[in-house]
Order: C-alpha cells, then structure tokens, then sequence
C-alpha cells in the first residue's frame, strides 16, 4: 500500500509550481522585512509582516513591480486562515502557483511565520487559467494553535483581524475532522476577531463592503456529505454570532448581514492525488469576476459560482493599498483595546477622490480648451488675449466646487474638508497658470501695440507735413494702454481665490512702457539725426559744389588777375569752405536741438545726438571733397580754369587771336597761374592761420553717456580718433603726391591742345593775296569803280559793305559764315530732290521708273532723316551715336 500512495509526496507536482524543498523553507526566497531585496526575491513574493509584527515598508514597491498600481480598482486580496500544519500555503501553490514555503513532513514544524504575499502565478501562464480574475494577490497567513506560540494567542488574533479587515475572501482551512470541533475549527479566534470586528468596523451593514468566508474542507472522504458539513459549520458560526457583544443597534443584526459563506472539500492530498489536482484546478477556475443575480439565486450550481463579487471589494486603490494597509496595521498592533479607524473614513477618502474625478471632467471640458489655444499662440510666438477666459474660469470654477460640496459634504467632515483643499488647489493652480498667461498676453500685446500707435501716429503726422509732438503722442498711446490692460485683466479676475490679482503684472507692464517709450524715442532721435544729415547733405552739396565750381572762373572780368595775387575765389578756396560748413552743422544742430525738446529728450541724449551729428557731418563733407576732387571733376575745372584766363582778356572780353598777338605769353601766364590751385588743392588748410582746422577741437570728445551702439555706425576720423591711427594731418590731405604729378601731367597735355587750337585759328585766319592782283584789279575794274563812286546809292551801299567786311574779318566770322552757306546750300539741295521725289510719286511713270532704280527703300530712309538737327557744322548729315560706337570698337 505504501508503494502505492507514495505518502511522502513523491508524486506531488514539480516545485518550479508549488516548491517544497527544503531550500525553500521559511520562505527564504521572499523579499523580507527590514532588508533590500533583489529584483528576485521581489519576483516570488513579500513578507507582508514579519513574526515580530513588523510592517514591512516596501510593500508599495513590490506591488509596483508586479503591475499592481495602475491596476487602479482591477485587483483582489485573498488570505487564507487555518491551524499550524493544515496544508494552508500547499493548497495556495496548487492554486495560484505561487512559491510560499511549505513544511517539511520530516520535521513537522511551522513554515509560516508572519503573513506573506504573493500575485497569482498561474495569469497568463497556464491555460486553464484563463478564466481567473486579473492581479489575484493572495496572502498566507502564519497559522493558529501552533505549539511554536503556545498560550499566547495575541499575533494569532491580530493577523487574523487584519485578514478579514483587508481581505475580499479570506480562505478557511480546515480538515474534515474538525468540523464540529471549537478550537479546532478556530471558532474561539473566529468569534474574538468577529466581535472586534463588529465593534470597531461595522457601522452600516449597508455602506460597508461583505466579506466571503471561504471554507475549504481538506482530505474529504465523502463518507459524511458537503451539505451535511456545511450545516453544521453554519450552525457553530450562527451559535457564534448569537453570542458576540454587539454594539447598540445592532443587537438585532445576523452573521449574514455581514459575511457571505461559500464551502468546498478536496480528497486527501496524499491518498487521491490526482483527484486533489482535478479538484483544484476546478476550483481556481471559480476565482474569476462576477455577480450576484437574485433572480437566479439558488437556481445555479454554487459549485461553479465566482468569488470576487462586486459587494466584497474594499474599494481602495491599488496605489493607496500599502498606506491603507500599514494603516490598519498600525492601529491593530499599538492599541491594546485594537481603536481600528472607521471604514467610513477610508470610504470617504476614496469617494472624495471618485467624485473629485468626476467633477474635473466637466470642468476639464471647459478649461482645456482655452489651455490648448494659449499653448498653440505661445508655439507659433503670437500668445491672445482670449475673449470671455475670465467668465469661463469663473463659472468652471464654482461649477466644480460646487458639484463636489453637493457629492462629498455627507462623507466625514476631515476627509471632505482636506479633499475640497486639494481640490481647490488642483483647480486653482491650472486657473491661475491661464490668468498669468493671460495676462502675459495682455502684457506682451499692449505692448506691441502701444508701440504701433505711436509709429503709425509718427507716419500720420509725417505725411500731413506738419510738426508733431512725439512727447504728446507717447503719452496719449501710454494712458491709452495703461487703461486698456487694467480692463483686460479686470475682465480675468477670478473671484474668491486669493492669487487673483494684477498689481505686480501692471507694474511690470508700466515698466515695459517706460522702456518701449525710450526706444521709441530713441529711434525717433536717430530718424531725426538722419533727417537732419540729408539736410546737411543737400545744403553742402550745393554749397560745397559751388565754390568748387568758382575755380572754372579766372576771368578778370570776375576779378581774377593773370599774374600776381589770387582772386579770392582760388586763396580762400577751403576758408569759405570750412565756413559754409561750419554754419550749415550750427543750423542743423539748432534744428536738431529744437525737435529733440519735443521728443522729452534728457539733455544726455541730446548731447549725444549732436556730438553723432557733428561726426556724421564730417563724413559727409569729406565725402563731398573727394567727389569733387576726382580725377574727371577736377581736371574738368583745371582746363576750366585755364581757358578763362587764356581765351578772355582783364575785361572779360573773348579773345580773336591773330598771328600778331602773343599766344605763347598769354597761355604761359594761364597755364603757370592755373598749376598753382593743385599744391592748394592738395590739403584742406586754411589760409587765415595756415593749418588746418580745428577739426578735433570743433567735434569734441565723445559724452559720458555714449553707448557701444551709438558708436558703431560711425565712421573713424584721424586726428579725433585714437584708433583710426592716423593724425589730422593725414585727415587733412586731399591729393596724394601721386595724385598730383599725374594731375600736373594731365593738366598740361589738355593745356597743350586749347594752346594748339588757338595757333590753328589764328594761321587759318590769315590771307595772302599777290600785290599784282590789286593792280590787276584796279585796271580792270576803273569804270565800275567809278560808277559806283558817282552814283550815291551805290557809294552808299558800298560804304556798307565795306564796314560789314571789317567787322566779319575783326571778329574772324568769315569761317563760320562760310560754313553755313555750305549748309544752306545742301540743305536747299536735299529740300529740293525731295521735293522732286514727291513729284514723282504723284505719277505712274515716276513710281515706275523709282521702281526699277531698286534704291527706293534707302532713299526714303535718307529722306526721312533730313533735317536741321540731323546736319552738322560742314552742312552734312551727322554720323549717329551707334555708328561711332561700331567705330569706336
């Protein structure tokens, strides 16, 4: 027989299922209390509480890494409950597969000390297990009556009322043969922890969740029936109950108001192992989720029915189980008298977070909205102002807090209280982050706006062409912007919530005015610097340009002499110029003075806008001198320079040069007086003192109040600047050494040609007639010539001739005449085969014979060009500008 029944266990599952071993004993492979535990041992289990009554603190850790946290409400607590020795942690490895230490049937000593925990193995794993509820946690418990704790029955009792205080079933282990039996089918520590328990837990049978006492009947024969042990334990329990101290009233109350009771019985373990497994495995499939039906009570086999019905849950978070539970703990182990807080407090606690969830998604509904459109301005960098935030914040928040105070006011006043806080604050910090981005937006947009107003009310002014008082703008658009944010935040206040204020933000924002406002002005100071500089610009353009121009004149008709002195036009060259520019920046600046009054400009800025304006202009006259005395302009006014002294006499008097006049005199003095101006054109230098102005003197040093940025748009100057390196001689220098030879040598080429033109007019004047000629004349022509002296009217008309001939030969006209006689000439023959041409046209023949000549086109085109612009001084027709360009190339 022993053979057979292999009574040691030799056939009992693997241990990878429910492990046996002698390692495995006293659950050494737990994560324990008061040590760190591996990730491993977390993976078999925790010691909830250890033989000392310790809590062990990293429950929440363990339950974390199980999944159990985000569970939320989808978990299930089961304990088991029995005497030493009767097969408690067994029966949890068959099963949920978990790993608890079992004993050794050598040794026959306790295994289980303290409570242990572990999740159900077999989710997820096994097949047959499909049907089992999600995150099982299951709890051994360390067993009662055991010789180990002997009299003192006080860690039996308190772990037993922790069980059944946390416990949606609590698993009661028992053997066939204690049914019937007081101590042991644990009924003395049953009726102690039920009449605790009703004391201290149960208010309201109607608020306060059931709990399913789950007798499991072990090494069932079936000779008595499961009916049969049912009754008689239903019997002792109600016997029990009938006698617990109940509070007042409740004395009433029945153990079925209280306790559900669902019984099962397993063969021998040992004797029938394989029907125990069968048995089992049927059982673990009735720990799955479910519902009680009256309709249907009785109707079904209790057999199959499902365990975790919805009234046994405690209803506490997976998140707050290990607070709640330490909780408990603590109260059960350091009162004597076991003073357990009230469910209805734990009950209050989680329906104030259930109902502050739900009063958030209405809220949520409103609010987040307006926090997606402030956080898509502020992505895109355009945060707005959003119409009607202040209402919405205001209904949203009295909405919710009132739906919560109507929901949770009847829960315990402390939890209701503490959880309206938190709720408060949870609401008041997401309206409070809009209202300060609110107000950011308010803040940010005035402010650009208050700047665009007072541009465009500077444009306006501009355009109308009438002076504007930009200090008056700037405070209009100010007060303009001061009231319109107190009106947009005035519109966002939330009422009753103490962060809802603007004080410091209008601060803040009076601040920014204040900042915009000096920019503004100060870029309206440098639009009026440059105003005033292409004032400058204009005045010494012309006026520099003008005295330049003097230079062409050396007539002595205007004063200028040959030889000797200077007229004042070439010697006070850079006298008159340093003073027109000198005069020209004194009126800019009163100008610029004047107009920055008007801007409410401290006197620092105004001095920095004329010391930038005396610089400035200093570039502008230097820019103006170098265009002038480029090698174009001023060999340009060289020549100028040099044809009035050579071509007109002192009076300014055109000069006709004869073959008698001294050409070669007239242009030595011309040519010798005009090199002169390049030396003096060569260097700014007045001739008042010899030197050169007081350049560095005039612009001044820099104000104390200059910035960086005031300095970085300008232009070195030597002499005034220590890091241009150079002095204010060198800034002073006009025309290189260089520059002056080659204008010395260019000058003279161009002298050179007016003087060969002058002796190729005067050679082309001259005539030589044979002195015979006259005799020959006189001879031939004695009696006309003495008609004509008798006769008045011819005498007369001769005495005209005569002076028209003196005049033309005086003023050397012959040449020119001669010119536009030819020009006449062919003008009148091109008029005339035009006129024929069209004569021509006018007749069949003539087209015919045009016709055939095959030269119509060209003709016609030549034709159409004749006229008096088109002819040049030879009287034929001038070459055009591309033809002379094809020429040219």
């Amino acid at each position: 027989m022993a053979s057979t029944l292999h009574v040691n266990g030799d056939r009992r599952p693997s241990n990878a299922k429910h492990p046996s071993a002698p390692s495995l004993m006293m659950n050494s492979h737990f994560a324990p209390v008061g040590e760190s535990p591996s990730r491993e041992q977390y993976e078999h289990g925790i010691q909830v509480i250890d033989e000392d009554k310790q809590f062990n603190e990293n429950l929440s850790t363990y339950l974390n890494i199980e999944k159990i946290i985000p569970a939320g409400f989808n978990y299930h607590l089961i304990s088991v409950f029995g005497s030493q020795s009767t097969g408690k942690s067994t029966l949890l490895n068959y099963l949920f597969g978990t790993e608890f230490g079992v004993m050794s049937e050598q040794e026959r000593r306790q295994t289980t000390k303290g409570i242990w925990m572990s999740k159900n193995k077999r989710e997820g794993a096994d097949k047959e297990a499909k049907g089992m509820a999600e995150n099982i946690l299951v709890m051994d418990v360390e067993g009662t009556d055991g010789r180990e704790r002997g009299e003192d029955q006080d860690f039996e009792r308190k772990s037993a009322l922790f069980a059944l205080a946390t416990s949606e079933v609590l698993i009661i282990n028992i053997w066939e043969h204690q049914v019937g039996l007081y101590q042991g089918a644990n009924m003395g520590l049953l009726k102690t922890v039920f009449e605790v328990n009703l004391q201290l837990f149960i208010k309201d049978s109607k608020t306060i969740p059931k709990s399913l006492l789950f007798f499991v009947i072990r090494d069932h024969i079936g000779t008595t029936p499961l009916s049969n042990l049912r009754n008689t334990l239903l019997q002792d329990l109600s016997r029990i109950w009938s006698t617990l101290s109940k509070p007042p009233g409740l004395e009433n109350s029945r153990i079925e108001d209280y306790f559900d009771f669902a019984f099962v019985a397993l063969p021998h373990k040992i004797l029938q192992p394989e029907r125990f497994k069968e048995e089992v495995e049927n059982l673990a499939t009735r720990f799955r989720e479910g519902y009680k039906d009256p309709k249907k009570n009785g109707l079904l086999d209790e057999e199959s029915l499902p365990v975790f019905l919805p009234q046994y849950h405690r209803r506490i978070p997976a998140d707050g189980f290990a607070v709640y539970a330490e909780g408990v703990w603590d109260q059960i182990v350091n009162n004597k008298d076991l003073d357990l807080p009230t469910q209805q407090e734990l009950l209050a606690q989680f329906r104030c977070d259930e109902i502050s969830r739900e009063v958030l998604i209405a809220f949520d509904e409103t609010i987040t909205p307006l926090e997606d459109k402030q956080a898509e301005g502020i992505r895109i960098g355009k945060p707005t102002v959003l119409a009607g935030l202040g209402g919405a914040m205001n209904q949203a928040r009295v909405a919710v807090l009132r739906d919560f105070e109507t929901n949770a006011s009847r829960y315990h006043k402390g939890v209701y209280t503490r959880k309206r806080a938190e709720l408060e604050s949870k609401v008041d910090s997401r309206l409070k982050t809009l209202f300060q981005k609110q107000l950011s937006a308010a803040h940010k947009s005035g402010a650009d706006t208050f700047s665009d107003s007072v541009s465009a009310a500077i444009k306006l002014g501009q355009k109308k062409g009438a002076t504007y008082d930009f200090a008056q703008i700037v405070e209009s658009e100010k007060t303009k912007a001061l009231e319109k944010f107190e009106e947009d935040a005035k519109a966002v206040l939330v009422e009753g919530a103490p962060w809802s204020t603007y004080e410091q933000e209008l601060n803040l924002y009076q601040k920014d005015l204040e900042e915009a406002s000096s920019r503004l002005r100060k870029e309206e100071m440098r639009r009026l610097a440059t105003r005033v500089e292409r004032w400058v610009r204009s005045r010494l353009g012309e006026s520099v340009g003008l005295e330049f121009n003097k230079l062409g004149s050396g007539r002595g008709g205007s004063g200028a002499p040959e030889h000797g002195e200077k007229p004042p036009t070439e010697k006070d060259l850079w006298d008159r110029i340093w003073n027109v520019f000198t005069e020209t920046v004194e009126g800019a600046e009163r100008r610029f003075t004047d107009r920055a009054r008007s801007f409410d400009a401290s006197p620092e800025e105004v001095e920095v806008g004329l010391w930038r304006l005396r610089r400035k202009s200093w570039g502008v006259l230097h820019a103006k001198i170098e265009e002038e005395v480029m090698e174009g302009n001023i060999l340009l006014k060289l020549r100028e320079n040099f044809e009035d002294k050579f071509r007109y006499d002192e009076h300014g008097v055109p000069r006709i040069w004869r073959p008698t006049d001294d050409i070669e005199g007239t242009y030595t003095k011309a040519r010798e007086s005009t090199i002169t101006l390049i030396p003096l054109l060569s260097r700014f230098k007045l001739s008042s003192t010899s030197a050169s102005p007081p350049l560095d003197a005039w612009i001044g040093s820099p104000p104390q109040s200059v910035s960086p940025a005031d300095e970085e748009d300008l232009a070195p100057i030597g002499g005034v600047d220590e890091d241009d390196g150079r002095s204010l001689e060198e800034e002073m220098t006009v025309l290189s050494e260089a520059k002056q030879q080659d204008l010395l040598m260019r000058f003279k080429k161009t002298a050179d040609g007016v003087y060969v033109e002058a002796k190729r007019s005067a050679i082309g004047g001259m005539t030589q007639v044979p002195l015979y000629f006259y005799g020959l004349l006189l001879a031939l022509g004695w009696n006309e010539i003495m008609t004509v002296l008798r006769n008045p009217v011819y005498f007369i008309f001769l005495i005209l001739v005569a002076i028209g001939a003196y005049v033309t030969y005086t003023l050397n006209l012959w040449s020119p005449m001669a010119r536009m006689a030819n020009a006449a000439s062919q003008q009148a023959l091109e008029v005339g085969k035009e006129r024929l041409r069209e004569f021509l046209e006018s007749s069949d023949t003539g087209r015919q014979a045009m016709a055939m000549s095959g030269r119509s086109g060209g003709r016609e085109r030549d034709y159409d060009e004749i006229s008096m612009e088109t002819l040049n001084g030879d009287g034929k027709k001038k070459r055009r500008e591309d033809e002379d360009d094809l020429d040219d190339i």
